[in-house]
């Protein structure tokens, strides 16, 4: 693997395995194919554009689309390579944001996908003085990015980035990352080159991905996530296949047959529910064949601890049921990773029992973003863990009050650690100590297996909050076993300086629409459904169930239903689906007065 520097990884593709399909995406209903050297002299076009622009090393070029499109791949490697530093920004942000994103880093060119996104960047242009010009992918009512590329047509200016790209250093900053957290201004995490490519390195020896494997995906490239592990199917030599959309991934899955793809565990859950929903739909055997299976897999043991008994009949399962699941995602599925959030460990059970591998990885924006991530090899994963520190990093537990024994602060030391906060100083010294420590305000403990040492995320330190009565909660791991209910789309734990635990819930109404009918409960609107003295019964029901799960001090003993979504554009949730816990609390305070009212 001899490359220092992302711009390096797709000449080194070239070299070690050139692809003819190496990026894909579908434009008018037919797959349009990019080979290895495509990128190439699209990024170079694209960089040729750059310098004849005016752009110099380290200015600042922002990306925002709405979809992964192989265009934001070649502006990602085009400004690369002469130096610039790309500023990718979520499509789901406020003007307000935009605007300060731009003018915090100084931003001279912006390419968006689409209208609504020119738009929104019009709107902000007048308030944001460094900005000099704005393209779009798609045909709008500005300036298409053909335009800007025309200005890369002169090959002469091809000796002028060869000496640009010749320039860049390992340690130079590659990309400013923008992310909000759950309070505050956004923060500009600074990346390297060398940040991004060591956990490139470190990740091929995790995922099961080489030049053979054909991946799938849709997870936006402006998150640090997918957008690493992109650069890590270059490495390994995968042939890139973008989803449509969110709406067309079930399509573009029996399309693309990969063989791998990472995703969110919401997206995983919804998957499931669906499963579930369609099994409800059977009757006779067939219906008794389902929930066997279910059951079956919902009872698997990673370590290999259910005997043959259960070998034999969960082989049975996997050829009559599990199967068609297998089908559904292609049917070549090798592994899925995910990532954002905590997946709930029944459905990593009941997937990897189905033969379809499912784990989790962990990690930062901060930290490029991996430092931990399950593998699919027996003994090399442990379920309801976010797997092994990956290679060349290292992690330690800072305890502190409240958290439970083995518990800890997650601390990260290594090459994948950002460079600090752009324009932050103060702030990257609150979260990286002098001797490179740094803080992500995860807890976690340890979990010994087989010889290796495993990661379970038990809370955020910030959300771990104390009752009344001086006991501490830890709002997640009760918010992740009540979700477990299908009839739960969102919950939030509350209860600080309060006597007891309650909680915000937000049903999932599809479901609940379900149970009405199937219970003869008629209504005109969903609202009429959260007042419903039955439907009230059946959440207190399934809340005493999970109840049992956990100590007096954190059981949920009151909550109300809530009529609408938490939603990034209601501005509940993070651009990364995390729930903003101070904004919910203030939009809900007259809701939670009310819970601890009588």
């Amino acid at each position: 693997m001899n490359f220092t520097r992302l711009t390096d990884i797709i000449e080194y593709q070239n070299k070690s395995f050139p692809k003819q399909d190496a990026l894909a995406r579908k434009e008018n209903g037919e797959w349009k194919k990019y080979s290895t050297q495509d990128i190439i002299d699209h990024s170079n076009r694209f960089s040729r554009a750059l310098v004849a622009f005016g752009i110099k090393p380290e200015d600042k070029v922002a990306l925002i689309s709405t979809s992964n499109r192989p265009e934001w791949n070649f502006c990602d490697l085009g400004m690369l390579q002469v130096g610039a530093v790309n500023v990718p920004v979520y499509p789901t942000i406020s003007e307000s944001d935009y605007e300060f994103i731009f003018n915090d880093a100084e931003v001279k060119l912006v390419f968006v996908s689409d209208e609504g996104l020119l738009k929104k960047i019009q709107n902000i242009k007048s308030k944001v003085p460094t900005l000099q010009a704005i393209y779009s992918y798609e045909k709008t009512t500005g300036t298409h990015w053909e335009e800007f590329l025309k200005l890369g047509d002169d090959q002469t200016l091809q000796i002028k980035v060869e000496e640009l790209k010749a320039a860049v250093k390992p340690e130079q900053l590659a990309t400013i990352i923008y992310t909000s957290g759950t309070t505050g201004t956004p923060k500009g995490v600074m990346l390297s080159h060398n940040n991004i490519v060591s956990n490139v390195k470190a990740s091929l020896k995790m995922l099961p991905v080489d030049s053979q494997k054909t991946v799938l995906s849709f997870l936006p490239l402006c998150h640090i996530f997918e957008r690493m592990v992109i650069y890590t199917y270059f490495a390994a030599g995968c042939s890139v296949y973008y989803a449509e959309s969110m709406e067309s991934i079930a399509d573009n899955l029996k399309e693309v047959r990969p063989h791998f793809f990472t995703t969110v565990p919401r997206l995983l859950e919804k998957v499931y529910d669906k499963i579930v929903a369609k099994g409800l739909e059977l009757t006779g055997v067939k219906r008794k064949l389902f929930f066997w299976a279910l059951e079956l897999g919902l009872e698997f043991d990673e370590k290999g601890n259910n005997g043959f008994l259960y070998e034999l009949q969960l082989g049975i399962a996997r050829k009559l049921i599990f199967s068609k699941w297998k089908e559904a995602l292609g049917g070549r599925i090798e592994g899925i990773v995910t990532g954002a959030a905590a997946l709930q460990t029944r459905l990593e059970k009941v997937f990897t029992a189905g033969g379809i591998e499912v784990r989790q990885g962990y990690g930062q924006t901060e930290t490029s973003p991996v430092i931990t991530v399950g593998k699919l090899d027996k003994g090399e994963y442990i379920l309801g863990t976010v797997g092994m520190v990956i290679e060349g990093v290292q992690v330690k537990l800072d305890h502190r009050e409240g958290m439970a024994s083995g518990e800890g602060e997650i601390m990260v030391k290594g090459p994948n650690v950002m460079m600090g906060y752009y324009g932050r100083p103060d702030l990257t010294a609150q979260t990286i100590n002098s001797e490179g420590w740094l803080s992500t305000g995860d807890v976690g403990k340890f979990i010994d297996y087989s010889g290796n040492k495993f990661l379970k995320i038990t809370d955020r330190v910030k959300e771990l909050f104390k009752t009344s009565g001086g006991k501490y909660v830890a709002p997640q791991v009760i918010e992740n076993k009540v979700k477990e209910s299908p009839l739960i789309e969102q919950v939030m734990v509350v209860g600080e300086n309060e006597k007891f635990v309650s909680a915000l819930i937000v049903p999932s109404f599809d479901n609940l629409k379900d149970w009405a009918s199937k219970n003869g409960i008629s209504f005109n609107a969903k609202e009429e459904l959260l007042t419903n003295q039955k439907v009230l019964a059946e959440y207190s029901a399934q809340i005493e169930v999970f109840n049992k799960d956990f100590g007096k001090v954190e059981q949920v003993k009151k909550f109300k239903l809530l009529p609408i979504e938490w939603t990034i554009e209601g501005g509940e949730l993070t651009p990364t689906m995390k729930v903003k816990r101070k904004v919910v609390l203030e939009k809900y305070k007259d809701v939670v007065t009310e819970l601890y009212s009588n």
